[in-house]
């Protein structure tokens, strides 16, 4: 998880802020251009549920040529 987090906030997609407690404490955020994703994946999610019976059958066909 810390390098998934790591490569998202090095991608400018999350915000990593250091608390000074005891224990340290972390917090993200998404910032203004992760949230700029929602449209688009929301659309490729829809675009997922359309197309899936689409999909099972290409892969069952493409699995049948072994």
């Amino acid at each position: 998880m810390t390098l998934c987090l790591r490569g998202l906030e090095r991608d400018g997609l999350v915000k990593r802020t250091v608390l000074a407690s005891m224990p340290p404490h972390l917090e993200y955020e998404l910032t203004a251009m992760s949230i700029s994703l929602t449209r688009p994946v929301t659309e490729l999610g829809m675009w997922a549920i359309e197309y899936v019976d689409d999909i099972d059958a290409a892969r069952a066909a493409f699995d049948a040529q072994d």
